[in-house]
Protein backbone atom coordinates (compact mmCIF):
# COMPACT_ATOMS: atom_id res chain seq x y z
CA UNK A 1 0.00 0.00 0.00
CA UNK A 2 1.01 3.55 -0.80
CA UNK A 3 1.25 6.87 1.39
CA UNK A 4 1.51 9.78 0.90
CA UNK A 5 2.97 11.88 4.25
CA UNK A 6 2.84 15.93 3.44
CA UNK A 7 4.04 18.53 5.29
CA UNK A 8 4.01 22.11 4.91
CA UNK A 9 7.97 22.34 4.39
CA UNK A 10 10.13 19.32 3.53
CA UNK A 11 13.69 19.35 4.10
CA UNK A 12 15.96 16.75 2.10
CA UNK A 13 18.96 17.06 4.66
CA UNK A 14 21.11 16.62 1.33
CA UNK A 15 21.94 20.20 0.78
CA UNK A 16 18.96 20.67 -1.98
CA UNK A 17 16.54 23.90 -1.04
CA UNK A 18 13.74 23.16 1.01
CA UNK A 19 10.29 21.92 -0.99
CA UNK A 20 7.10 23.90 0.45
CA UNK A 21 4.06 21.52 0.52
CA UNK A 22 6.59 18.82 0.39
CA UNK A 23 5.71 15.02 0.37
CA UNK A 24 7.29 11.53 0.77
CA UNK A 25 5.71 8.18 -0.82
CA UNK A 26 5.96 5.28 0.87
CA UNK A 27 6.00 1.80 -0.46
CA UNK A 28 5.83 -0.72 2.71
CA UNK A 29 9.15 0.06 4.24
CA UNK A 30 11.01 2.31 1.37
CA UNK A 31 10.76 5.72 -0.22
CA UNK A 32 8.59 5.60 -3.41
CA UNK A 33 9.24 9.12 -4.27
CA UNK A 34 10.08 12.34 -2.49
CA UNK A 35 8.59 15.85 -3.96
CA UNK A 36 6.22 18.77 -4.44
CA UNK A 37 2.53 17.33 -3.10
CA UNK A 38 1.22 18.02 -6.05
CA UNK A 39 3.72 15.94 -8.35
CA UNK A 40 3.53 12.86 -6.47
CA UNK A 41 0.45 12.67 -5.76
CA UNK A 42 -0.53 12.77 -9.44
CA UNK A 43 2.14 9.95 -10.09
CA UNK A 44 0.66 8.06 -7.43
CA UNK A 45 -3.26 8.11 -7.23
CA UNK A 46 -5.38 6.32 -5.19
CA UNK A 47 -2.38 6.36 -2.28
CA UNK A 48 -3.45 6.80 1.31
CA UNK A 49 -2.89 10.44 2.39
CA UNK A 50 -0.90 11.51 5.66
CA UNK A 51 -0.94 15.32 6.57
CA UNK A 52 1.22 16.90 8.60
CA UNK A 53 1.94 20.71 10.01
CA UNK A 54 5.65 22.07 9.97
CA UNK A 55 8.47 20.38 8.60
CA UNK A 56 9.52 17.14 7.33
CA UNK A 57 12.84 16.31 7.67
CA UNK A 58 15.43 13.01 8.01
CA UNK A 59 15.08 11.52 11.18
CA UNK A 60 17.63 12.34 13.53
CA UNK A 61 20.35 10.19 15.88
CA UNK A 62 20.59 10.77 19.86
CA UNK A 63 24.73 10.84 20.38
CA UNK A 64 23.62 10.18 23.87
CA UNK A 65 22.58 6.04 23.57
CA UNK A 66 23.99 4.50 26.35
CA UNK A 67 23.76 7.64 28.69
CA UNK A 68 19.82 7.45 28.30
CA UNK A 69 19.14 3.57 27.82
CA UNK A 70 21.68 1.82 30.07
CA UNK A 71 23.01 4.71 32.59
CA UNK A 72 19.48 6.19 33.19
CA UNK A 73 16.47 4.80 34.84
CA UNK A 74 12.89 5.86 33.02
CA UNK A 75 10.30 5.38 35.77
CA UNK A 76 6.87 3.87 35.23
CA UNK A 77 4.04 6.14 35.31
CA UNK A 78 2.84 4.53 37.99
CA UNK A 79 5.86 5.14 39.82
CA UNK A 80 5.75 9.55 39.51
CA UNK A 81 4.84 9.80 42.52
CA UNK A 82 7.83 7.92 44.24
CA UNK A 83 10.24 8.72 41.83
CA UNK A 84 9.02 11.66 39.68
CA UNK A 85 8.65 11.14 35.64
CA UNK A 86 12.67 12.26 34.74
CA UNK A 87 14.96 9.93 33.94
CA UNK A 88 17.31 8.85 37.36
CA UNK A 89 20.63 8.60 37.05
CA UNK A 90 24.09 8.40 39.36
CA UNK A 91 22.79 7.98 43.32
CA UNK A 92 19.25 8.12 42.46
CA UNK A 93 19.77 5.54 40.28
CA UNK A 94 22.17 3.13 42.31
CA UNK A 95 19.51 3.37 45.43
CA UNK A 96 16.88 1.15 42.63
CA UNK A 97 17.06 -2.58 42.24
CA UNK A 98 17.13 -2.86 38.48
CA UNK A 99 17.33 -6.74 37.57
CA UNK A 100 17.27 -7.23 33.81
CA UNK A 101 13.40 -6.92 33.30
CA UNK A 102 13.28 -3.52 35.07
CA UNK A 103 16.05 -2.42 32.59
CA UNK A 104 14.19 -3.44 29.43
CA UNK A 105 10.83 -1.94 30.77
CA UNK A 106 13.13 1.11 31.15
CA UNK A 107 15.08 1.27 28.02
CA UNK A 108 11.21 0.37 26.11
CA UNK A 109 10.06 3.60 27.62
CA UNK A 110 13.23 5.50 26.84
CA UNK A 111 13.37 4.90 23.40
CA UNK A 112 9.68 5.92 23.12
CA UNK A 113 10.95 8.97 24.76
CA UNK A 114 13.48 9.22 22.04
CA UNK A 115 10.83 8.81 19.05
CA UNK A 116 9.00 11.61 20.73
CA UNK A 117 11.94 13.36 19.41
CA UNK A 118 11.86 12.49 16.25
CA UNK A 119 15.27 10.26 16.52
CA UNK A 120 15.47 7.17 14.74
CA UNK A 121 19.05 6.25 15.93
CA UNK A 122 21.11 6.33 18.66
CA UNK A 123 24.88 6.57 18.60
CA UNK A 124 27.29 4.58 21.61
CA UNK A 125 27.90 1.09 22.43
CA UNK A 126 24.86 -0.91 24.05
CA UNK A 127 25.56 -4.33 25.87
CA UNK A 128 22.88 -4.63 28.15
CA UNK A 129 20.83 -7.85 26.37
CA UNK A 130 17.28 -6.31 27.15
CA UNK A 131 17.73 -2.57 26.25
CA UNK A 132 19.61 -4.23 23.12
CA UNK A 133 16.62 -6.07 22.75
CA UNK A 134 13.60 -2.81 23.25
CA UNK A 135 16.29 -0.86 20.61
CA UNK A 136 16.01 -4.41 17.96
CA UNK A 137 12.35 -4.39 18.39
CA UNK A 138 11.64 -1.17 17.38
CA UNK A 139 13.89 -0.75 14.48
CA UNK A 140 15.69 1.73 16.44
CA UNK A 141 19.17 2.01 14.06
CA UNK A 142 22.64 2.26 16.11
CA UNK A 143 25.57 4.44 15.08
CA UNK A 144 29.16 4.06 16.21
CA UNK A 145 30.48 7.16 18.01
CA UNK A 146 34.70 7.82 18.51
CA UNK A 147 34.40 9.47 22.07
CA UNK A 148 31.54 10.31 24.39
CA UNK A 149 29.87 13.42 23.25
CA UNK A 150 29.83 16.65 26.08
CA UNK A 151 26.97 16.39 28.34
CA UNK A 152 24.46 17.03 29.88
CA UNK A 153 22.92 13.93 28.11
CA UNK A 154 18.71 15.05 26.27
CA UNK A 155 16.64 13.34 24.61
CA UNK A 156 16.65 16.06 22.32
CA UNK A 157 19.32 15.76 19.75
CA UNK A 158 19.11 19.45 18.41
CA UNK A 159 19.73 20.71 22.03
CA UNK A 160 23.07 21.11 21.78
CA UNK A 161 22.87 23.57 19.27
CA UNK A 162 23.75 21.07 16.93
CA UNK A 163 22.91 21.64 13.01
CA UNK A 164 20.13 19.82 11.23
CA UNK A 165 22.64 18.56 8.88
CA UNK A 166 24.91 17.04 11.97
CA UNK A 167 21.94 15.40 13.62
CA UNK A 168 20.67 13.77 11.05
CA UNK A 169 20.94 10.46 9.89
CA UNK A 170 20.69 10.42 6.18
CA UNK A 171 19.33 12.69 3.69
CA UNK A 172 15.86 11.52 2.54
CA UNK A 173 16.04 9.03 -0.59
CA UNK A 174 16.98 8.19 -2.82
CA UNK A 175 13.94 5.98 -4.39
CA UNK A 176 14.28 2.50 -2.89
CA UNK A 177 16.00 3.84 0.13
CA UNK A 178 14.48 3.06 3.90
CA UNK A 179 11.30 5.20 4.92
CA UNK A 180 12.49 6.98 7.47
CA UNK A 181 11.96 10.83 8.31
CA UNK A 182 10.29 12.43 11.33
CA UNK A 183 7.79 15.57 11.46
CA UNK A 184 8.55 18.75 13.27
CA UNK A 185 5.50 21.31 14.26
CA UNK A 186 7.69 24.16 13.24
CA UNK A 187 7.24 26.18 10.30
CA UNK A 188 11.11 25.94 9.36
CA UNK A 189 14.41 25.00 9.81
CA UNK A 190 15.47 28.43 12.12
CA UNK A 191 12.17 27.71 14.00
CA UNK A 192 13.09 23.85 14.50
CA UNK A 193 16.22 24.16 16.10
CA UNK A 194 15.14 27.58 18.21
CA UNK A 195 12.20 25.21 19.46
CA UNK A 196 14.28 21.43 19.27
CA UNK A 197 12.89 18.19 18.39
CA UNK A 198 10.32 18.32 21.55
CA UNK A 199 7.96 20.05 18.73
CA UNK A 200 7.81 16.10 16.75
CA UNK A 201 4.48 15.53 15.84
CA UNK A 202 5.54 11.74 14.15
CA UNK A 203 8.14 9.55 13.76
CA UNK A 204 8.22 7.14 10.88
CA UNK A 205 11.35 4.13 11.15
CA UNK A 206 11.44 2.13 7.59
CA UNK A 207 7.44 2.89 6.90
CA UNK A 208 6.25 2.29 10.12
CA UNK A 209 4.67 5.27 11.64
CA UNK A 210 5.93 4.81 15.59
CA UNK A 211 5.18 8.02 16.66
CA UNK A 212 2.73 10.62 16.34
CA UNK A 213 1.04 13.42 18.41
CA UNK A 214 -2.75 14.25 15.86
Amino acid sequence: MLTVHAADLLLSGDGRAPVPGGAVVVRGGEIAAVGPYEEVAAAHPGARLRRWPGVLTPGLVNPYGPELLERAYHPDPREAGELGTEPLTGEALAALEMPESRWGASARRGVQRLLAHGVVAVAGGLWRPAVVDAVTRVGLGREPRSDDPPGPPSLDPLADGRPLGEAIVAPLGPVGAAATFAVFDAPDEDALLTHGARTCVATVIGGRLLHRTR
